[in-house]
């Protein structure tokens, strides 16, 4: 009796178990669709194609392909920001190396194959109306970027730290969009430019000391 009784307290509800896995699947089959073809070109039967589900179930997880693009754009995202924060991680109290390991990182990101550009750009080019699901989450994940960059720029003795993240954003923004367009080579040369940026924005050390006296009083 007690063993009936674990078994029949233990075993999943297939209702909800099957819908989580059923999102999840059609989830983890839209996402390199989208990416590596676009989303706009992508229709949902292809999508059902690949992901191996129903139709019907399909729709009882997503209301549309517009909320199917969202929340695969949310999960990239997600992803992103994980990757961002291990490698800011790495140099604690340094937010120079924190600069240079997030710029590198991106560097070797656009350079690998089959590298297609930045999900969020993509998708804010494919669709314009700027109340789309998708595009929304792309505008609020750049403007993530450019929030961190700032956070970080702050801790350094730059001039400008606000136009120096914006800078490094349009620069990120370049390599992703240029990306397998100018090879390799050009491609890491995104880290010497984000050096040029950052050495060029430095306050040297008299006018930094007049800047906190400054501000101190």
């Amino acid at each position: 009796m007690a063993r009936k009784s674990i078994e029949k307290t233990s075993r999943p509800r297939p209702g909800r178990s099957s819908a989580r896995s059923a999102r999840q699947r059609i989830r983890d089959a839209a996402i390199p669709l989208f990416y590596q073809q676009g989303a706009r070109a992508v229709g949902i039967d292809t999508v059902i194609a690949k992901s191996g589900v129903a139709k019907m179930s399909l729709y009882r997880s997503f209301r549309s392909k517009d909320e199917l693009i969202a929340a695969c754009l949310d999960e990239r995202d997600r992803s992103y920001w994980a990757w961002f924060d291990r490698v800011v991680a790495e140099h604690p109290g340094d937010p120079r190396e924190q600069l240079r390991g997030v710029i590198r990182g991106v560097a070797k990101r656009t350079s690998k194959p089959g590298y297609r550009g930045c999900f969020f750009l993509n998708t804010a080019s494919d669709y314009v109306d700027p109340w789309h699901p998708g595009r929304k989450l792309a505008v609020r994940h750049k403007q993530e970027l450019a929030s961190r960059l700032l956070k970080i720029c702050r801790q350094l003795p730059v001039q400008d730290p606000w136009a120096l993240s914006r800078q490094l954003v349009l620069l990120i923004n370049g390599a992703q969009a240029t990306a397998g367009m100018l090879g390799k080579r050009t491609q890491m040369e995104v880290v010497e430019a984000a050096e040029q940026l950052i050495n060029g924005g430095v306050i040297s050390g008299g006018a930094l000391a007049r800047r906190q006296t400054h501000h101190a009083k």
